[in-house]
């Protein structure tokens, strides 16, 4: 049996994170699988430091509007296979994906849609919702073990955030966002975090124009789900409040597999 450390963070910003030094923590921490979201870079953007790190395969998605979306995929083994589209029937994804299949599990590493701009983007929210959940529904039905990480842009319970009542009308906490979550839920998939954490007060996002982050005033709207035939493999859950360096801070998990 084998332990991995899968972590998981939106930099907001990969050349911002660089200078806020996300190379000499991520050497530190030293995980077995990195996932990033909102990385913010155009492939002639991506800096030489991150293209060939030291131990790591690398892998990115760059989102077509520029200076936003886009995922990366670190790893110490190369995954069997690597997509960085969903390829979702009649959706443009937004390059908001990176699937790695490493033959004992399926990697989604996935940044969600956020759907406080318009009415627009959030009936896209939507619509990406549905079509993500029958796309990895079909894959659970054949028996594929999978984990499913990443900024999904919604907080799934009253306790996944600090003021429920004051946001239950934003987009990111919507009853159709969290029945969705339901829904996931519902087939089978695990929030990971929960296994282990049913206290309040955890959040992986603070808002920074109102120093939200000093007062714990937060979302958790970054996960790891699992398929049901793998939470047995999963040893541990947590959220790295302590590290800096964007809105977000990193969150993870730890697995035992064959």
């Amino acid at each position: 049996m084998t332990n991995l450390r899968l972590l998981s963070w939106n930099v907001n910003g990969l050349r911002a994170a660089l200078k806020k030094g996300f190379i000499d923590w991520m050497i530190k921490d030293s995980p077995d699988v990195l996932c990033l979201q909102e990385t913010k870079v155009a492939e002639d953007q991506l800096p030489e430091q991150v293209k060939s790190l030291p131990g790591y395969h690398s892998y990115f998605a760059f989102g077509p509007r520029k200076g936003r979306d886009g995922v990366a995929l670190f790893t110490k083994n190369p995954p069997l296979a690597v997509k960085s589209s969903l390829e979702l029937p009649g959706l443009e994804d937004e390059s908001r994906a990176i699937v790695a299949d490493f033959g004992h599990l399926l990697l989604y590493n996935v940044y969600f849609p956020n759907g406080k701009a318009s009415a627009e983007r959030l009936a896209y929210k939507l619509h990406f919702y549905d079509l993500f959940l029958e796309h990895i529904d079909r894959f659970c039905r054949q028996g594929k073990r999978i984990v499913v990480c990443g900024d999904l842009n919604t907080a799934h319970k009253e306790i996944d955030l600090a003021r429920p009542k004051a946001n239950e009308k934003i987009s990111g906490f919507l009853p159709e966002e969290r029945a969705w979550m339901d829904r996931l839920v519902e087939r089978g998939f695990v929030d990971t975090f929960r296994i282990f954490h049913p206290e309040p007060e955890n959040y992986s996002w603070w808002d920074l124009k109102t120093r939200a982050r000093e007062r714990n005033v937060g979302w958790r709207i970054d996960y790891f789900f699992v398929s049901q035939n793998l939470v047995e493999s999963v040893q541990s859950a947590f959220i790295l409040k302590e590290v800096m360096g964007a809105d977000h801070c990193p969150v993870g998990i730890e697995l035992e597999v064959d």
